[in-house]
């Protein structure tokens, strides 16, 4: 039984982690981080001309690695704090979108669960493409947990 939880640093992120630790039993986790590679963020935009990604690319890549490697250190640390015990961070670079990426990963492992939350950093962007969690939710083929966003305001 592996729980596979995608994080991207983002607030719902966090509070999916954190909820996980709360409702799930104890079970191996893998905290994965999911970028786009710059051939496919430009393979994707058609507002910006490849010339305005000029540059090294290996350099980018390298440093977009770097930072997916980043978050899930990151997150795999907010598992342990949240009370899972046995948390694997793993980066991955998608070769499309993300959400295929998640969808992969979770079949590769034969995770039990895949944990989510609702909105991550690329919002305005969600509402283009629609959202990475609705994606995993309608292409997986195992149980989702979809944390849902909690408003500041929540109370009122």
């Amino acid at each position: 039984m592996t729980i596979l939880i995608a994080y991207d640093g983002s607030d719902d992120a966090k509070a999916a982690i954190e909820f996980a630790g709360r409702h799930v039993s104890p079970a191996p986790a893998v905290v994965l981080a999911v970028w786009e590679p710059l051939l496919v963020q430009l393979t994707r935009s058609a507002l910006a001309p490849p010339a305005a990604f000029a540059g090294n690319d290996a350099d980018v890549e390298r440093q977009q690695r770097q930072e997916a490697e980043r978050f899930a250190a990151e997150g795999a640390e907010l598992a342990r704090r949240a009370g899972l015990t046995d948390v694997t961070p793993r980066a991955e670079a998608s070769a499309g979108a993300v959400w295929a990426t998640i969808v992969d990963v979770a079949d590769q492992l034969d995770a039990s669960l895949v944990v989510t939350g609702s909105r991550g950093l690329a919002r305005a962007r969600s509402v283009l493409l629609g959202s990475v969690s609705d994606r995993v939710l309608h292409h997986v083929k195992r149980p989702v947990l979809i944390v849902p966003h909690v408003s500041e305001d929540a109370d009122d």
